[in-house]
């Protein structure tokens, strides 16, 4: 099928990472190249590495990708790794990281990954097809309190422990093995009045369940203050965010490489040893305009906050 990608908050991620000629940048989450080459139309000498966990856009993104492919690295790996992917590149600091998290349209529109609860397929869900652990396994051997602590915790799901007990018992007569199965299980376990508001019953169960299987909200965590270290002075971090659980991660993280020092209150002199490694560039993030709102939908979740290295 047809690789579709609109690259969200496109012209504020440029400004954002302030973008020299000359300058290498990375581009952690490629998915669709979309950010990848309106960066690399801006690079004369510079160079730009492309990481994604997901081989089917590292092949796409070769396409996309091929008028400016001596400038580029593509790498299969997960940002998280961003120090041994430089490391291998022999690139020592950079000018610029990306990241643009959550699934991309195209890992959406495919219906055999498992992502969408409008397709029908089995239950996948994996960023990194080459990983073991996918959503049936989530589904079908997780207790009642894992499933229940994933569905309040990540879905922020209100109905998640009713959720999970329907699962659980759904399960013990045959296993979930599609989506739609589990939409069945999720729309019963949703009072039919509920279920009428607001957005699809399933859509937080999914997100919840699509985390806990890439392990999303603890690459993030572990990940930004590594970056930063990727970064030369002046090196710009941009993060878009598609939910309010990433973007507070993002916003914690901020706030923490901003602090100067971390010593008691009462402490006559400082004793920590911590120095502000950032500017904050965005005080608010950045959220899509009217414009982009309709010409991309799925846009509407999406925020950008960007820092800059000491």
């Amino acid at each position: 099928m047809e690789f579709h990608h609109v690259s969200v908050l496109l012209n504020e991620v440029l400004e954002g990472l302030a973008i020299r000629e000359d300058g290498i940048y990375v581009d952690g989450t490629l998915g669709g190249a979309g950010h990848s080459k309106e960066i690399l139309k801006r690079l004369t000498t510079g160079r730009l590495v492309g990481i994604d966990q997901d081989e089917n856009a590292l092949e796409k993104s070769k396409e996309v990708l091929k008028e400016y492919i001596d400038k580029v690295d593509l790498v299969h790996s997960n940002y998280v790794n961003i120090k041994d992917v430089l490391n291998n590149l022999n690139i020592e600091k950079v000018d610029g990281i990306l990241l643009d998290l959550g699934v991309s349209s195209h890992q959406l529109d495919t219906e055999e990954r498992g992502f969408s609860h409008n397709k029908d397929a089995p239950l996948d869900m994996r960023m990194d097809t080459t990983s073991d652990f996918t959503a049936w396994d989530v589904v079908n051997k997780y207790s009642a309190q894992e499933l229940t602590r994933i569905f309040l915790e990540y879905g922020e799901e209100k109905w998640g422990k009713r959720i999970a007990e329907f699962i659980v018992k759904e399960r013990s007569e045959k296993p979930i093995d599609t989506t739609l199965e589990l939409v069945t299980v999720i729309k019963k376990a949703i009072p039919k009045k509920v279920r009428m508001e607001g957005h699809h019953p399933a859509k937080k169960t999914f997100q919840a369940i699509r985390i806990e299987v890439n392990g999303e909200l603890d690459v993030l965590r572990s990940a930004i203050a590594d970056m930063v270290e990727c970064l030369k002075p002046g090196g710009r971090l941009a993060i878009i965010t598609f939910h309010s659980l990433e973007d507070r991660i993002v916003k914690e993280q901020f706030k923490e490489l901003y602090k100067d020092c971390i010593c008691p209150p009462g402490f006559p002199t400082c004793v920590c040893d911590k120095r502000r490694e950032i500017e904050i560039i965005t005080r608010k993030p950045i959220v899509p305009g009217k414009e982009e709102l309709d010409e991309n939908p799925r846009s509407r979740s999406a925020k950008l906050r960007v820092a800059e290295r000491i």
